[in-house]
């Protein structure tokens, strides 16, 4: 037993040494496979057929601009742009759809939604009272504006960790500062002392997590069980907070520097508010009450070559230019995990799995990439070409393997070699995510509000959520109607009560960072769409609005196929719908309902709604 033991400790004694980790390895454009024209289509295509599997045929017109919407805007086409398109469908109206749909401003708001997963936003900050943060809607719409802007990676991770301390600070860089501040905060903790060490847990956590996949916060009480992080380093790095609001202050600073400190009103941000803190101490075993050596701040050593001291700032700088440092490091184009990460989270996003799946750890124990050389070389273009996401993202969409089929041929028979679909032999099929499903429903009706940026809107929560507050009004205040249809990104988050279609449908948690949110199926979801006030509404709106369009029910039935599906009913589809429509009719008139015709046709209406094709991408 002592034996096995000690073979384990080598085993991971070899993983720390950091040599064998395949993430940690410089960075280099891998040669593509001879013989194809587009480089993507080359890497996953010669793993494909190294498994002997076949690629799936490519999607239909049809299938392919919904799916473009869907990723790329998160809106669904109209019936009328799916039949243009389809009608004229060649490889160059493809691209300019890609062109066209990566220009819209609604791809902002699309790409920013992944990346608030990613940094744990919320507007609330938990715990009992759950007080709003004052103005944080605006570190929202400052991610959408720099996606449509196609703001390059590099600068985009710098405004976000240093925004106040760049040359060029402005408004936007200062706002851009919120992410840090976007965790919980305790107004009362029961130890002050120790709060502030959980608070740099949570800005180290989330600065390793999001730019660097990479599980720091782990070194907190000892050296990394896995990762070659020994517990030095996480200090180094929680020292680049030490000199901001770290200490408990007034309550209705939450933690934060004063507009004064920040130098701008109305803005959650964060800057240093000492320009010389005092010595930062290792915590023995974590703990704040027994403090160890004085730690200088520094950077990850796992990459040796950027393992520099950092420079003392000149006399003129605004703070201690601790963590514009710290954004240097994690930039620098020699950082093997910035690119790499980053290449993965938008993959995943695009074809529905990472090449790396455990997007928020490329550590010992992260999943190993399916495509390494793919990944390499995407994640060396991404830096030789400017760190731009769009054009990132217009490489993979362009490629014959995004448009790929979701049903293959010989399905049964590629699934006994590669059930989990890792080599790509098909599209994974995917279903809409929770905001999509709602912005769906509103598109659908006509009324979805595509007004973009503001304060957040409050919907009306049904009445059994807030029966256990005792001030129901100060708890949730639902905003006025010309508000509440507006898309679902802009719709308030607070952590201890989120809208239950929200939930039911997998929107993540928001206390920590989520690199890729669960997709479940279970009992909840059914049973919401079946019962939530406001699905049945969008059905009764759509029915109202068929209604008064046409008075011939075929021509209904049609119009239902047409702004639920985007296609027109098989014959046999209309058959079933005049016979539920019937049925239903008979139903309403035998319980002496008010408008039975209307009635049966929201109900045709709800059923569509509730069925897999409308809560699946294709």
């Amino acid at each position: 037993m002592k034996i096995r033991s000690l073979i384990l400790w080598l085993s991971v004694g070899a993983t720390l040494s950091g040599a064998d980790l395949w993430s940690l390895r410089p960075i280099k454009r891998s040669q593509p496979p001879q013989g194809r024209i587009d480089v993507i289509d080359a890497f996953v295509s010669a793993k494909v057929a190294s498994q002997k599997l076949q690629a799936a045929p490519l999607a239909s017109a049809g299938t392919l601009i919904k799916r473009l919407h869907f990723d790329l805007t998160g809106l669904p086409p109209s019936f009328e742009e799916i039949e243009k398109f389809r009608k004229n469908f060649t490889p160059a109206a493809y691209t300019s759809l890609v062109d066209r749909l990566l220009e819209s401003d609604h791809f902002g708001e699309r790409w920013a939604r992944h990346w608030l997963d990613v940094v744990r936003f919320a507007e609330t900050n938990g715990y009992e009272r759950d007080a709003l943060k004052p103005n944080i809607w605006k570190y929202r719409d400052w991610v959408v504006n720099a996606f449509n802007e196609d703001m390059p990676y590099n600068n985009f991770v710098r405004a976000q960790l240093a925004g106040d301390e760049l040359e060029e600070r402005d408004e936007a860089s200062l706002i851009a500062t919120g992410m840090l501040r976007l965790g919980t905060w305790n107004d009362e903790p029961n130890d002050p002392h120790e709060y502030k060490y959980e608070r740099l847990e949570d800005m180290v956590d989330v600065v390793s997590t999001a730019f660097l996949g990479l599980t720091v916060k782990c070194a907190r009480c000892h050296d990394h069980k896995f990762d070659p992080i020994p517990q030095r380093d996480y200090y180094r790095l929680a020292a680049a907070f030490w000199p901001g609001a770290i200490e408990p202050r007034d309550r209705p600073l939450m933690g934060g520097p004063s507009a004064n400190e920040l130098g701008m009103e109305n803005v959650f941000g964060w800057t240093d508010i000492r320009t010389d803190p005092p010595d930062f101490h290792l915590l023995i075993k974590g703990n704040p009450h027994q403090p160890g050596e004085i730690v200088r701040p520094g950077h990850l050593s796992l990459v040796p070559e950027l393992d520099r001291p950092l420079k003392t700032p000149p006399a003129s700088a605004r703070g201690t230019q601790r963590r514009l440092q710290m954004a240097d490091f994690i930039t620098d184009p020699n950082n093997p995990l910035t690119a790499r990460v980053m290449v993965n989270r938008v993959w995943q996003q695009l074809i529905g799995q990472g090449i790396v799946r455990t997007p928020n750890n490329f550590g010992a124990k992260s999943d190993t990439p399916s495509h390494p050389k793919l990944l390499n070389y995407l994640a060396a273009d991404f830096i030789e070409s400017g760190w731009k996401i769009k054009r990132l993202i217009r490489q993979i969409v362009l490629s014959k393997i995004y448009q790929q089929d979701s049903v293959h041929p010989r399905d049964a028979r590629q699934s006994a070699v590669d059930s989990a679909n890792r080599f790509i032999w098909k599209m994974n099929r995917r279903r809409v995510d929770a905001e999509s499903l709602r912005d769906r429903l509103l598109s659908i009706t006509g009324e979805l509000d595509l007004r973009m940026g503001g304060p957040s809107f409050y919907p009306i929560m049904p009445p059994e959520v807030l029966a256990g507050f005792s001030q129901k009004g100060a708890a949730w205040k639902a905003s006025p109607a010309e508000e509440r249809k507006r898309r679902s990104l802009y719709m308030i988050t607070k952590r201890n009560l989120l809208w239950p279609l929200m939930t039911a449908f997998d929107f993540p948690n928001t206390e920590l960072p989520c690199g890729n949110r669960d997709v479940t199926t279970v009992a909840p979801q059914a049973l919401s769409l079946m019962n939530n006030a406001f699905v049945h509404e969008r059905s009764q709106r759509l029915a109202k609005d068929i209604q008064d369009s046409t008075e011939q029910l075929s021509n209904q039935i049609q119009l239902i196929w047409q702004r639920i599906f985007g296609r027109n009913p098989s014959s046999q589809e209309q058959e079933l719908a005049k016979s539920h429509i019937h049925q239903q009719t008979v139903h309403f008139k035998a319980h002496s309902a008010e408008n039975p015709d209307f009635l049966a046709l929201a109900s045709c209406c709800h059923g569509l709604i509730n069925s897999n094709e409308f809560l699946y991408v294709d």
